[in-house]
């Protein structure tokens, strides 16, 4: 199943929404490169639309996303009264097309590479959001859906901050049902290790803490991460430390001794040693070099 892979922050954003009717003999209008993605729902009938070269028939209760930067265009007519609800939408992070969840985790540390330069994310926590690009969706999704609807009477000054609200809550909502129905279990303790060491990344973890903490063999919780987060608990540790390092750096006027004992570094030089390998620059340079000093 094509999924659409999408960076975060910053969350993709609301633009623009709307209602659309087919009549019987009609089929939906050929665009090419609109410039942003195109979500729509069939509400009524059915709509059969192409991408490039690959078709596919949405049904009532179906969602399907457009790309921006793709030509779309009705493959055949309609053959009953259609109608459906759609939802543009963009992003200024980066963003991919994979034939599924596995290639997405596959190529997620290269999409991830990629987003920090033209996000310009120097030290930005981010993540993924997994969109399937043609899905069945569920009832509070639908229910999410029609809230957009549902702002009509209010004032302009509301109705934009409420549906961008509502459209968050609904790519949310499909994010967590993809993750759901793909691996479940390594999904729910990739996460559950990933919050156990943002939560004490202070602290000396092990492999043996997490087991102990966690009560999971580190084989498997490696596995795990591997799959969502394509690092290891310790990798993923290490990775964490810096980033955090990295804002107080930015942040702060204290020593590379003191941040390296903050993010948990027991000695400054393994800190600046680590540092370097990771960004290829030392901690006092990349200070120098974010606060503007030659």
């Amino acid at each position: 199943m094509p999924i659409l892979h999408f960076i975060s922050p910053p969350v993709p954003y609301f633009i623009d929404c709307g209602r659309a009717y087919y009549r019987v003999g009609e089929r939906h209008v050929s665009r090419n490169m609109i410039g942003v993605f195109d979500l729509f729902v069939v509400t009524k009938g059915r709509l059969s639309i192409g991408e490039g070269a690959q078709e596919w028939t949405v049904e009532p209760g179906e969602a399907f996303i457009l790309r921006p930067d793709a030509n779309h265009y009705g493959t055949e007519a309609c053959t009953e009264e259609t109608e459906i609800i759609w939802i543009h939408f963009h992003t200024f992070g980066a963003w991919d097309e994979c034939a599924g969840m596995n290639k997405c985790l596959e190529n997620q540390s290269a999409l991830i590479a990629t987003h920090k330069q033209s996000a310009y994310l120097n030290h930005s926590e981010v993540c993924s959001i997994f969109i399937p690009k043609h899905t069945k969706l569920k009832a509070k999704s639908l229910d999410i859906l029609n809230q957009f609807f549902q702002l009509e009477d209010e004032p302009r000054s509301l109705r934009n901050w409420k549906r961008q609200s509502a459209f968050q809550l609904f790519i949310q909502h499909l994010d967590r049902e993809l993750a759901s129905t793909s691996d479940g279990t390594a999904f729910q303790l990739a996460e559950k290790v990933e919050l156990y060491i943002r939560q004490n990344y202070t602290s000396k973890l092990t492999n043996a803490t997490l087991q102990r903490d966690l009560n999971y063999h580190p084989n498997y919780m490696a596995k795990c991460m591997l799959k969502v987060f394509g690092q290891t608990p310790m990798d993923y540790l290490l990775y964490y430390r810096i980033e955090q390092a990295k804002k107080l750096l930015v942040q702060t006027e204290w020593s590379i001794g003191r941040i390296a004992e903050e993010v948990g570094f027991q000695h400054g030089s393994y800190f600046t040693f680590c540092f370097s390998n990771k960004e290829g620059i030392s901690p006092l340079a990349f200070r120098r070099k974010m606060m503007g000093h030659v």
